[in-house]
Formats: structure tokens, C-alpha cells, sequence
């Protein structure tokens, strides 16, 4: 099963998946990595593992467009048959969703559909709640509301920060990732066997 990952920052999720690939405990290939923006560590840790990675950056588009124009383009020239949002901060556009329907995955830092948006922990904290997590979805044209694969609690601890808890949260959506990563791919081979 090939992907392609989505990065915006440091890309410790995106680690994750190739610690798994390399130890072969998850059997996909990492076709290539995409950034927003330059500059990501998490382009540099893909390239350090001799993945192909490439920048669409947002700056550089006259729109947002142009720019999601050309952030499917690049993509769909790698064939994958899943993309991963891992820490990717930007929202795509439905064309982006409708290019690749049903194989855009997304991790985000809360139990959906509670907390959507980029500040998941924090707004867990300033709620309130004892009980917090992450999920991992495929992604459609909202806002973090599409279908939910595989979530994982992570209580909140008193004295949390919205650091500390994004910290212990980033552990469990690792393991989370990784292992959903594991059973699409047991599924597409299992799939690609009975053709």
C-alpha cells in the first residue's frame, strides 16, 4: 500500500510510521512526503530516511486555489492509495477530497466529534472535561467531521498544560496511527489477493 504523508511541522507522527516501516512492523511504502511550507523538520526527517519529499508552499500561490490545485496535482502523481494528513495545518479543498475520495486520512488531537479545529487541546482544557484523546478519520470537506477509523482516550491530568497534554496525546496518536496504518494495509493486500 503506497502513501504519501502531509506535514506542516515536525513530523513526529510521520516518525512514527517510518520507525514502523523500517523495524517491518507495518508493511507500506512511504512514497513521499509534502510540506506547506519550507523548512519542516518533518521534510528533513524523510529525506535523512531517503523518502521522496517535495514542498507545495502556500506562500507561493496567488490563492488558495492555485495552491490546492497544485497540492493535488503533486500528490496524484504519486499514485498513493491512502494520503495522510499527519500534522498537516492546512484545510484542502473539496477538489483535493474528491481527487482522492475515500483514502484521505487524518489524525487530530481530541475525541471527535468533540474539540474540531486546529486547537483541540486547548479547547479540551478550557472545557473542562476530565477525558480527552485522539482520533484518526478520513478526512471529507469539513472541518475534522469525517467518517472516525480507531480513537484513544488520554485522561487529563490536574496541573495540564496545554503542552503537556499535547504531549502525552502525541504518544497515544502515534500508536494510533500506526496501527490503523497496519490494518488498511492487511485489508488492501487481503483485498488485492482476492482479484
Amino acid at each position: 500500500m503506497r502513501i504519501v504523508v502531509l506535514v506542516s511541522g515536525t513530523g513526529s507522527n510521520l516518525q512514527a510510521v517510518i520507525d514502523a516501516v523500517q523495524a517491518g512492523e507495518l508493511d507500506v511504502e512511504i512514497a513521499a512526503v509534502a510540506a506547506d511550507r519550507p523548512g519542516t523538520y518533518g521534510v528533513e526527517r524523510s529525506a535523512a530516511a531517503g523518502i521522496d519529499t517535495f514542498v507545495v508552499d502556500f506562500k507561493t500561490y496567488a490563492d488558495r486555489a492555485a495552491w490546492n490545485a497544485a497540492l493535488t496535482e503533486a500528490v496524484a502523481a504519486y499514485q498513493p492509495d491512502i494520503v495522510v494528513s499527519s500534522g498537516f495545518m492546512r484545510i484542502v479543498s473539496p477538489e483535493f477530497i474528491d481527487a482522492f475520495d475515500g483514502k484521505y486520512l487524518n489524525t487530530h488531537p481530541a475525541l471527535l466529534p468533540s474539540f474540531p479545529g486546529a486547537h483541540g487541546v486547548r479547547d479540551a482544557l478550557a472545557y473542562g472535561v476530565k477525558v480527552t484523546g485522539c482520533t484518526v478519520h478520513w478526512a471529507d470537506a469539513g472541518v475534522d467531521t469525517g467518517p472516525i477509523i480507531a480513537q484513544e482516550a488520554v485522561a487529563i491530568e490536574n496541573g495540564d498544560t496545554e503542552e503537556t497534554l499535547h504531549e502525552r496525546i502525541k504518544i497515544v496518536e502515534r500508536r494510533l496511527l500506526v496501527s490503523t496504518l497496519a490494518s488498511l494495509a492487511a485489508e488492501y493486500t487481503a483485498a488485492r489477493n482476492r482479484v
